[in-house]
């Protein structure tokens, strides 16, 4: 393959920066490009060179740098590779960058040192999937369930599984190739054994997705109320930080606000929307309707109440919008000595929360219903397995939709060539998850996704 550079480091001011290379020519480039300062020792693998990198036209000094080298074919693509940590900056990484693609190198494209790791065979699909979870990691427990599955426990499970499903075929194999021993009917009471496990194990892993899910994607939540009613005093409260602009003024907020928190080690993606009301201003209204779509969409609505105000039609709206949706209520102001909401018939009826956004009372409640709501404190990323990924679910989804086709065939007395057709398509389906049998589609949609230099 040919040789790739690319800088490896977030862009911007830092201590350090990483150009890496990858390819047959590797080390070629960077024999024109750096001068080692102790010229007569032999280079060695997984060992660091201290030098200079410089323009080979007039050998002027770019940056001093520290060298790393990894021959093939122990490194992170199976190819020569090295990094160069220069100084951080924009400015000084782009130039080495520049200089390693002017004497041989191309750019690499996004996920591309990666991706040849996956093509080489030192990782598989699904461990390269782990690596931009890892990077994309919000929270520790997002972090530690990447690592999991960077070091090969999903890719096990699956292999374990796929292994049953081939020794069923072999079996069907061998009784198609050799009908005079007429051993179909002990190959369908084994296949159908072996498939009812096969079975209960992909139910238990589809099964650990919803708390996958949370971890990895987090917790939606929306924002509603009427304008003043306190919503972005409470997105600040939660913040920690005057993220949302308050004032006494009506429809200050007019379109959404999204920030992350962390609640039991889960990201809860908190979203301050316009407040709901009848008014004639176009670009209010859009806020408003935006504001309705994101409510139905999110996981969990906290609808939060003005407590010293009557109900209004507009409170009745929106008790009306979050009744089929998880929710939160929040009867807001409680500090001041007004607080007739809570006597209201309607509110009675509810199940709500008392807080003041303004003197940070209650919130801890708020909390506290948000993880029981979602039982955050039971979602642990311990030693079991959990899918994080929805591309993953659904290939279990269709490969246990395959073996439960198998089952009915095999009960129902169908050829067990026919059979045969069903398991392959399950076992087709585990196989894209580790790469196996992906598309080269999917792969090139997959590393699209990865940043440059990794």
């Amino acid at each position: 393959m040919d040789t790739i550079a690319a800088i490896s480091t977030a862009l911007g001011n830092g201590g350090i920066g990483i150009i890496r290379m990858s390819g047959d020519k590797c080390f070629d480039i960077l024999d024109k490009i750096f001068v080692p300062k102790n010229k007569s020792k032999k280079i060695e693998g997984y060992k660091m060179k201290y030098g200079n990198i410089i323009s080979p036209e007039n050998k002027e000094i770019i940056d001093e740098v520290l060298v790393s080298y990894f021959f093939n074919p122990k490194s992170y693509t199976t190819e020569d590779m090295c990094e160069i940590n220069s100084h951080g900056g924009t400015v000084v990484t782009k130039k080495i960058l520049e200089l390693c693609i002017e004497n041989g190198a191309r750019l690499a494209e996004p996920g591309e040192f990666s991706k040849r790791a996956f093509l080489n065979g030192r990782i598989d699909l699904s461990q390269a999937e782990a690596v931009i979870d890892l990077i994309n990691a919000k929270t520790n427990k997002e972090a530690k369930e990447s690592v999991k599955q960077l070091t090969g426990a999903l890719a096990n499970n699956i292999n374990n599984i796929k292994k049953q499903l081939m020794d069923i075929m072999v079996n069907i194999e061998a009784s198609i190739d050799y009908p005079e021993y007429d051993v179909e009917e002990v190959t369908n009471l084994t296949a159908l054994q072996i498939l009812a496990d096969v079975n209960n194990k992909l139910i238990n892993l589809e099964n650990t997705f919803d708390n996958g899910k949370i971890i990895k994607q987090g917790i939606k939540v929306a924002i509603i109320g009427r304008p003043n009613a306190g919503k972005s005093s409470l997105l600040n409260l939660m913040l920690r930080e005057e993220r949302a602009l308050v004032t006494e003024i009506e429809g200050t907020t007019r379109d959404s606000i999204e920030e992350y928190i962390n609640i039991d080690g889960i990201p809860i993606k908190i979203i301050d929307t316009a407040g709901i009301r009848q008014t004639s201003d176009v670009i209010e209204k859009l806020g408003i309707d935006k504001a309705k779509n994101i409510a139905e969409d999110a996981d969990l609505v906290i609808a939060i109440f003005d407590a010293t105000k009557e109900l209004e039609k507009e409170d009745e709206e929106i008790l009306s919008l979050i009744k089929n949706k998880k929710n939160i209520i929040l009867l807001n102001k409680i500090d001041k000595d007004k607080n007739i909401l809570k006597e209201n018939e309607i509110i009675k009826k509810q199940k709500y929360i008392e807080i003041s956004a303004k003197e940070n009372i209650g919130i801890d409640n708020l909390y506290k219903e948000i993880s029981n709501l979602f039982n955050l404190g039971e979602i642990e990323a311990d030693d079991s397995l959990l899918i994080t990924n929805i591309r993953h679910k659904e290939l279990i989804k269709n490969s246990r939709n395959n073996i439960l086709q198998a089952i009915e065939a095999i009960n129902s007395g169908m050829p067990i060539d026919i059979i045969q057709i069903n398991i392959k398509d399950a076992w087709d389906s585990l196989g894209e998850i580790t790469g196996e049998t992906v598309s080269e589609n999917i792969i090139n949609e997959i590393f699209s996704k990865f940043c440059l230099g990794k």
